[in-house]
C-alpha cells in the first residue's frame, strides 16, 4: 500500500512538473514599432574606498590576467565603463584615497592607484568610458566647515584640475562626472560646473547627478537651466525600480552604484537580475557595481563585494567569481550604442518569473534572459519583495527586421546553490528558428544569451597559487618604490601615508603621513590617522618601526585592530603612541579615553628613533631605542582577542616611518 501511494505521488508530481512545461507562453520581439532607450554599458567602480588598494601590489603575470579578466574584450566580464574615486584624504568605505591637491597650492597627479587603473583598462579597451565622483574632499575645500559647497567656485577648480590632470599627465579623457556621492547636491553648483566645463574645453564632459531620484528630478522638472545641465540621473541601489516622476524627466537613467553583494552564487543571482531588471523595471541604461574588484582585506567591510577578488598580492592568488560570467553574458554580445527593443516587444517579465531583454545594433540581434529565484538573487539591499519561478516554456517569435533571422548562438549559465559547481557561459548549441520562431524551456536560476553575433569566449589562464595567509616575517624599507606611490599591503583608514624622500642619507625613502587638517569627511572618520596591515586573526606579533616626528604631535604602533573602514572611529585595540615632547602613553582605544599606561622616553621632535611592541597573550611589552618602557596585562574585556597591527598618529600632521618589521605572528 505504501508503495502504491508513492508511485501515485510520483506520478503526480511528474505530471505537474510536465504540466509547467506543457503550455508556452508566447513573446514576440520586434523592432516594427520602433526602438527604446539606448544602452550605455555595464561597469565597474574601483573606489569608495580604496577597494583596489591590494590590487596594484600584484607581481606579473598574475596582474595582467586579472585586468584581462575585467576589461580585456571578449574575454571576461569586458567592461566598458570604469568608474573612479576622486580620491579626498578621506575614509571613504575600506580606506582612505589619496588627493591630487592635499593643500590649495599643492598639485600632483602621480599618487594613487587609480590613474595606472584607467591607463590599464584604455590599453586593453581604448572604448571604454571613464566617470569620476568625489566621496570626500581635503580639509582646505571646506574652510573649517563640513561641506564642498562654501567656495563653489574653488570646489569646481579643484574637480576641473582633476579632469585636466587626467588628459595631460596620462592622456585620459574623463567621460562623465559626478557631484558627491550619497550626499546632498548643490543646484549652483551643478550650474557653474556645467559652465566651466564647457568653458575650458570640457564640454563633452557629461555630468551625472546626483545619486538620489526624488530630488534631482525635481529640480530638473522645476529648473530648465538644470535639466540643460544634467545629462544623466544617477541612482544608488534602487532596486530596480524609478518614479514615473524620474521617467518624466526624459532622462537617461543610471543605476550608477549597484550590487555591492558578496561575489558568491547569490550573489551573482543578485547581479544578473539587476542587469536585466534595471531596464525591465526602471528604464536604467546602465548599471554600475560596487566594486570593480575586491581588493582589500577581508576583514574590511563589505568582504568580497566584487565582481572578483584579488586580495592576496604576497602568492598571487586571486578568485574568478561567478559574477564575471553573468556580466560576460551582456557585455560581451553588445556595445554601448545599441539599442533596446521596446517594452512588450522585446522586454519585459516572464510569466513564470525572470525577465528577458533585447538589444539591436540595427543589423544583429542579442536576447538576455534570466530566471533567478528570490532566496537566491537577493542583493545586500534594498529589500527584494517575495516572488516565485517555476519552470516554463517559452515560444519567442521574430518579427520586423528579425523575421528571416534563422539560428541564434546559445551561452549557458546555471547557477546552483547546493554544493554542486555551477555551470558557467556555457556555448551550446545554436537554436533553429522555424517559420520566425524557436522555443526554450527554463528553468529557474539560469542564464541564457542569444545572439546573431559571433562573439563570444570564456578568457582562460593557469589556475593562479592557492590562498595563503599574511606571510611572517614581513618587512619593508620603502626603498624600491617610486616617489609619492603607497607601500605595498598597508590599507590607510585615516590619513594618507605616500612615499617620499626623507632627506637623511641614512633613511633614503619613508612613508610619511601627509593629510594635515581634517579633511571633508564621507562618513565620521577618525581624528588619528592610522594604516593597517596584516591578518586580522593575529592574536600575538612582535613588531617594529623606524620614527620621525614632527613638532606637537606622535606616533603610535598598535594591534589587534578590530574595526576598519567607516567602524575605525571605534576602533580599539592596544595603541602604543610615542609623543615629540619625550612621553609616551599606552590606550584601548582610538579616541585615547581608556588610558593604560604613561611615562616618559627620551626622544624629541627631528630625531628618529626605534618603536617596538610586542604582545604575547595577554601581556604587552613596549620598547624605544630597545629600551623597556612598559609591561601591562591585557584585560581581555577590553583589548579584542585579535586583530590588524596598524601605525598611525594622534592627530593630523606631519610624519615620517621607515624600516617596518613584523618579527613574528600567530
Amino acid at each position: 500500500m505504501a508503495h502504491f501511494i508513492a508511485e501515485v505521488f510520483h506520478i503526480l508530481f511528474v505530471l505537474q512538473l510536465i504540466g509547467s512545461y506543457s503550455v508556452a507562453s508566447q513573446y514576440v520581439i520586434s523592432d516594427a514599432s520602433g526602438l527604446g532607450r539606448r544602452y550605455d554599458g555595464i561597469g565597474g567602480l574601483s573606489g569608495g574606498g580604496a577597494t583596489s588598494r591590494l590590487l596594484v601590489n600584484y607581481p606579473e603575470p598574475y596582474l595582467d590576467q586579472i585586468l584581462d579578466y575585467l576589461f580585456k574584450p571578449n574575454f571576461g566580464a569586458s567592461l566598458p565603463i570604469l568608474k573612479v574615486e576622486i580620491g579626498g584624504d578621506s575614509q571613504s568605505t575600506d580606506g582612505t584615497e589619496s588627493s591630487h591637491m592635499h593643500s590649495a597650492n599643492d598639485e600632483n597627479y602621480q599618487r594613487g592607484y587609480e590613474w595606472w587603473l584607467m591607463k590599464e583598462a584604455k590599453k586593453r579597451n581604448p572604448s571604454i568610458k571613464l566617470y569620476g565622483l568625489p566621496w570626500a574632499f581635503p580639509g582646505w575645500i571646506g574652510n573649517g566647515q563640513q561641506s564642498p559647497y562654501v567656495n563653489i567656485d574653488v570646489t569646481v577648480d579643484y574637480i576641473i584640475k582633476w579632469i585636466q590632470g587626467a588628459k595631460t599627465h596620462h592622456n585620459l579623457t574623463i567621460d562623465y562626472i559626478g557631484i558627491w556621492n550619497e550626499r546632498p547636491f548643490d543646484i549652483e553648483y551643478i550650474k557653474v560646473l556645467r559652465k566651466t566645463l564647457d568653458k575650458k574645453g570640457l564640454s563633452e564632459t557629461l555630468i551625472v547627478a546626483a545619486d538620489n531620484l526624488e530630488f534631482i528630478s525635481i529640480a530638473i522638472h522645476n529648473d530648465p537651466e538644470i535639466a540643460k545641465d544634467v545629462a544623466i540621473i544617477g541612482v544608488h541601489y534602487p532596486g530596480t525600480q524609478v518614479t514615473n516622476y524620474t521617467l518624466e524627466t526624459g532622462k537617461t537613467i543610471w543605476a550608477s552604484e549597484d550590487y555591492s553583494t558578496n561575489n558568491n552564487e547569490v550573489g551573482a543571482g543578485c547581479w544578473a537580475r539587476i542587469l536585466n531588471q534595471n531596464y525591465v523595471n526602471g528604464m536604467m541604461t546602465s548599471t554600475i557595481s560596487w566594486n570593480l574588484i575586491a581588493s582589500y582585506y577581508d576583514a574590511l567591510p563589505y568582504t568580497r563585494d566584487g565582481l572578483m577578488t584579488a586580495n592576496e598580492p604576497w602568492n598571487s592568488h586571486y578568485e574568478v567569481t561567478d559574477t564575471i560570467w553573468i556580466t560576460a553574458h551582456t557585455t560581451q554580445f553588445t556595445d554601448p550604442g545599441w539599442m533596446y527593443l521596446k517594452h512588450k516587444s522585446g522586454v519585459q517579465h516572464l510569466d513564470k518569473g525572470g525577465s528577458f531583454v533585447s538589444m539591436t545594433d540595427g543589423v544583429n540581434l542579442t536576447i538576455i534572459i534570466e530566471t533567478m529565484t528570490h532566496d537566491h538573487s537577493k542583493c545586500i539591499r534594498p529589500y527584494l519583495p517575495p516572488y516565485n519561478v517555476a519552470p516554463q516554456t517559452a515560444k519567442f517569435t521574430l518579427q520586423g527586421s528579425f523575421a528571416k533571422v534563422s539560428s541564434l548562438n546559445v551561452w549557458y549559465s546555471k547557477l546552483t546553490f547546493s554544493g554542486q559547481t555551477s555551470t558557467m557561459f556555457a556555448k551550446k548549441n545554436p537554436i533553429k528558428v522555424v517559420n520566425g520562431s524557436f522555443t526554450l524551456s527554463l528553468n529557474p536560476d539560469e542564464v541564457y544569451t542569444l545572439t546573431t553575433t559571433e562573439r563570444g569566449y570564456k578568457g582562460n589562464y593557469p589556475t593562479p597559487p592557492p590562498s595563503a595567509p599574511f606571510p611572517v616575517p614581513y618587512s619593508d624599507n620603502f626603498d624600491n618604490y617610486p616617489e609619492f606611490s603607497e607601500a605595498s599591503n598597508f590599507a590607510d583608514q585615516a590619513g594618507v601615508w605616500e612615499i617620499r624622500e626623507s632627506g637623511d642619507p641614512t633613511h633614503k625613502l619613508v612613508m610619511e603621513q601627509v593629510v594635515l587638517e581634517s579633511p571633508v569627511y564621507w562618513c565620521p572618520a577618525a581624528e588619528s590617522p592610522i594604516s593597517v596591515i596584516g591578518n586580522y586573526s593575529w592574536q600575538n606579533a612582535n613588531v617594529s618601526m623606524d620614527v620621525k616626528l614632527g613638532d606637537n604631535t606622535g606616533a603610535f604602533l598598535a594591534q589587534r585592530i578590530n574595526h576598519g573602514g567607516c567602524k575605525v572611529v571605534a576602533a580599539t585595540g592596544l595603541f602604543f603612541i610615542v609623543y615629540s615632547n619625550g612621553t609616551f602613553a599606552v590606550y584601548s582605544d582610538i579616541h585615547r579615553q581608556f588610558l593604560l599606561n604613561s611615562g616618559q622616553v627620551d626622544v624629541k621632535s627631528g630625531m628618529w628613533f626605534k618603536m617596538q611592541l610586542l604582545i604575547q597573550d595577554n601581556k604587552a611589552t613596549g620598547f624605544v631605542q630597545g629600551k623597556t618602557l612598559f609591561t601591562a596585562s591585557l584585560d581581555p574585556k577590553t583589548i579584542p582577542s585579535h586583530g590588524f597591527v596598524a601605525m598611525g598618529m594622534p592627530n593630523y600632521a606631519s610624519a615620517q616611518f621607515d624600516n617596518f618589521d613584523i618579527i613574528s605572528a600567530s
